[in-house]
């Protein structure tokens, strides 16, 4: 095992990870150049079209250093907040990180969560600085700032430039001099740790394993100790990066096993797979979901198809949770539980793309605890928060910014609008890093996008959910036309009632089509009205073919016709139409 090297590739967002993974399979000759293409590891189409890394890849790679032999087996990380579940996963499956760092960007806030998260399992980090071909001015600055976080001399981090290929080939052999090859276990038991998936259906789930101890090939019989779940294996192989038949795979070895197991939900990511019942290897906590989203099918035919997707979506994103869910306006559907608003949005445009199936969402809401006559319930849906209960507690979050000096008070002058707690601040280098405590209901709006518009796109952050604490938040529901609008309810915070009142009736107002009937469109939090709009009703004349003679005619008609819309109010049932109902659930 001493010819191994187990590795990963982990950074900040945009940081050039894919784009140095494409170098690293060039230098090896992995894929010929002729089949080469920009973020060669990203299969997902939304990767390439957003630039970032969504689900890991990995690949085996051969390389040939001092007339040796290596396998260097390689993975690719995401860099967003959202999905350091995923990084976590790929971390407990090496020895060894490249730590990247933009030369233009300088270190940001997930570069140090990553850092911590690789340093607290033991894993060997090598430092490395991007995109040093377009000489910006702060690049010797970063590379201090490296060098003092990573606590090594200023010689020991690496200059690159994954696009023109400079200095990666020397990187690469760095890894293999510096990242210890797997340490060998003295057992025939064979022994994987489950870090991704997906479902194959001629070979049913495929998991993607790294073998701690043992072998196994095809035909040979393995346990899922999660599911206490038996199969005999139809295939393993290695990533070449596509999927690659081979005969066996061997301790220290990263690679994919094919079950041929059909149901999705038998296989868990984090678990062991091993030859017999042995005791499970030290994995990772369960992701917890902090966003909670309804999806409903445009057509309620697609239920079915609906929930088949989600099952393959769950697969190889085990964070994603969902269960059924109903409502009396959009029909029945599934509550989805996210890591971040991230992650919504990108399942939300999987399902549509992959699957092909048009969603209409409910507005995203976290986790409450609410005390109402001394029994406590867990809420994750604004339908089934009460009216006034005696206690709420809600999450938040410790947020940490890293800013450049310039931008510290405008990024402070978001105190009172997301509700800030504890701020601390300090210095990194020559970056402030800003702490501080906020519900995450807050950070689960729009802080990113307020965040790099006030820096300019220079700062960033990242995020550890703590303990709940007492919230002052009211639940603010619409009703038009004296009908409730199940969907639309929402859980504010008191001081901005008001305000979101105002924004939602008069939203309401302008998308909502004008019926023979007039609507009042109404806010109401804590069983009062907070908002009104009018929208009034299509009218016709029906007396306007008469001509002269006595009004009284003219006065039946018009009696006539109010009988018949007060009739049509009592039976008319409030429908929105999806577009309109689309419409406003987009960002204040």
């Amino acid at each position: 095992m001493n010819n191994i090297r187990n590795f990963c590739i982990i950074a900040h967002i945009d940081h050039g990870k894919s784009t140095l993974a494409d170098r690293f399979l060039e230098v090896t000759g992995t894929v010929e150049k002729r089949k080469m293409r920009a973020q060669y590891l990203d299969q997902l189409e939304l990767e390439r079209e957003r630039g970032i890394t969504i689900k890991m890849a990995p690949v085996r790679m051969s390389y040939l250093l001092n007339h040796k032999s290596y396998i260097l087996n390689l993975i690719d990380t995401p860099g967003h907040s959202d999905f350091s579940y995923e990084v976590s996963r790929g971390l407990a499956a090496v020895e060894g990180a490249i730590l990247l760092v933009d030369a233009t960007q300088g270190l940001q806030a997930q570069t140090l969560s990553n850092f911590n998260a690789a340093r607290k399992i033991g894993l060997k980090i090598i430092g490395a600085v991007n995109k040093v071909d377009l000489e910006p001015p702060q690049l010797e600055e970063t590379v201090r700032n490296l060098a003092a976080l990573l606590e090594v001399p200023l010689s020991d981090i690496f200059r690159v430039s994954a696009k023109t290929g400079y200095g990666v080939e020397r990187l690469l052999n760095a890894v293999i001099d510096r990242v210890p090859s797997p340490l060998e276990e003295p057992s025939d038991v064979f022994k994987a740790l489950v870090f991704n998936s997906l479902y194959d259906d001629h070979k049913g789930v495929v998991s993607f394993v790294r073998v701690f101890s043992g072998k196994i090939a095809s035909g040979n019989e393995i346990f899922l100790m999660a599911s206490n779940t038996r199969s005999k294996l139809k295939e393993v192989g290695y990533f070449a990066p596509e999927l690659k038949k081979g005969e066996m795979l061997n301790e220290g070895e990263i690679g994919y096993l094919a079950t041929g197991i059909k149901d999705p939900d038998t296989l868990k990511i984090g678990d062991t797979i091993a030859s017999d019942q042995v005791k499970p290897l030290p994995g990772y906590k369960e992701p917890k979901p902090v966003l909670f989203v309804s999806f409903y099918p445009e057509d309620n035919n697609e239920y079915e198809n609906l929930k088949q997707a989600l099952r393959r979506l769950r697969l190889n994103d085990p964070a994603l949770t969902f269960e059924p869910d109903s409502n009396e306006l959009l029909g029945r559907g599934f509550k989805c539980g996210f890591l971040g608003r991230l992650h919504f949005e990108i399942t939300a445009e999987r399902l549509e793309r992959e699957f092909n199936l048009k969603t209409i969402n409910s507005f995203p809401s976290v986790t409450y605890e609410v005390v109402e006559k001394n029994k406590t319930s867990i809420i994750t849906s604004p339908e089934d928060f009460p009216n006034k209960p005696d206690a709420i507690k809600e999450p938040v979050a410790e947020v940490e910014i890293l800013a450049p000096s310039k931008y510290l008070s405008a990024i402070l002058g978001l105190k009172e609008k997301f509700r800030f707690q504890d701020i601390k601040t300090e210095i990194v280098g020559s970056l402030n890093v800003i702490k501080v405590i906020m519900p995450l209901a807050d950070l689960m709006l729009d802080f990113d996008d307020n965040i790099k518009t006030l820096s300019a796109g220079f700062a960033s952050f990242s995020y550890e959910l703590k303990e709940m604490q007492p919230a002052d938040v009211v639940k603010l529901e619409i009703i038009v036309a004296g009908q409730r609008v199940p969907g639309l309810s929402r859980i504010v915070p008191k001081k901005d009632i008001i305000r979101e009142g105002r924004v939602m009736t008069e939203k309401l107002k302008k998308i909502l089509p004008r019926q023979q009937i007039s609507q009042t469109v109404q806010a109401i939090a804590g069983g009062q009205i907070i908002a009104r709009e009018d929208i009034p009703a299509l009218r016709k004349d029906v007396a306007g073919y008469l001509y002269g003679g006595d009004r009284t005619r003219k006065m039946k008609l018009w009696q006539k016709q109010k009988r018949g819309k007060k009739k049509m109010a009592a039976m008319t049932k409030i429908v929105i139409p999806p577009k309109a109902y689309l419409e406003l659930l987009k960002k204040q």
